[in-house]
């Protein structure tokens, strides 16, 4: 577990999302969860190490970080479109039903989704009072319509979810893409860019990462651009293909990269087309 500013932590020992904690007085605030019950146990143990796990809070609907919480007895807390969106799932979750390229794909059946459900929400911002801790709560759609960010701006400690990835390439299937480049634009002013970022896929990452994932959003717009006026999806392999190679991967990590994008693509397509999907 990485301490990443006086009272923050973040852990990366579990498949999915990176989760954190930010420790306030008595009481202890999760960010995110972890995929598998297992592991969050571990995870509410260690939180219990700093106080008494009293929120968590799901930074978007991704299955990577929202499933495992239906183990929890503890106000979640989210964007109030990610809990429009998870109140509308089955009770059960099947990861090879539809895969995409993520943790959750190999879960094979669990049930209890709608305990993950949240039950705190909020429309453009929120606070939380931690003793001396302040935590705000941002929306800020573009990877997920209820995307949002947390910000301990007395730490200087910005949680910006899957806005920017770094080792692997974003999931794209509910992206809206114009959005989410503004999103990016943000990161770079001022008071932003004095702060620590921690993205949930890879971390705390450098500045650089924010123009590169940028670069990477305008590729696939133009990717998105030809496929609608071609008017076909037979490219949608080779584009998927194309994109995978920014992030370098090899054997199965490249496999699962080349998935998600050509899943991310086809689900962007289905919403741009919904006379054809």
């Amino acid at each position: 577990m990485q301490e990443i500013a006086e009272g923050v932590y973040l852990e990366s020992a579990y498949p999915g999302v990176k989760v954190a904690l930010v420790a306030g007085g008595e009481r202890v605030l999760g960010l995110d969860w972890p995929l598998r019950v297992e592991d969050g146990r571990a995870w509410l143990a260690q939180m219990g190490q700093f106080g008494r796990p009293s929120y968590v809070a799901l930074l978007d609907h991704h299955p990577d970080r929202v499933l495992g919480a239906r183990m929890l007895d503890l106000p979640l807390l989210a964007h109030h479109v990610t809990r429009t969106i998870m109140s509308s799932w089955p009770d059960s979750f099947k990861g090879n039903t539809h895969p995409r390229g993520a943790a959750c794909d190999r879960i094979k059946r669990v049930t209890g989704v709608s305990r993950a459900v949240p039950t705190l929400t909020f429309s453009d911002r929120m606070s939380l009072f931690l003793n001396d801790q302040v935590v705000r709560f941002l929306h800020r759609p573009g990877p997920a319509p209820g995307a949002m960010w947390v910000e301990l701006a007395e730490r200087k400690v910005l949680f910006i979810g899957d806005a920017v990835t770094v080792e692997a390439p974003p999931f794209l299937s509910d992206a809206d893409l114009r959005v989410w480049l503004e999103a990016l634009d943000e990161l770079r002013l001022h008071p932003y860019r004095e702060y620590t970022l921690v993205s949930a896929r890879d971390g705390v990452i450098e500045r650089q990462a924010i123009n590169a994932m940028a670069r990477f959003l305008r590729k696939v717009e133009v990717r998105l651009r030809r496929l609608l006026s071609d008017g076909g999806e037979g490219e949608l392999q080779g584009y998927a293909e194309e994109l995978a190679a920014d992030f370098g991967a090899k054997g199965a990590a490249l496999e699962r990269d080349v998935l998600r994008l050509r899943v991310g693509l086809q689900d962007m397509l289905n919403r741009l087309r919904p006379e054809e999907a």
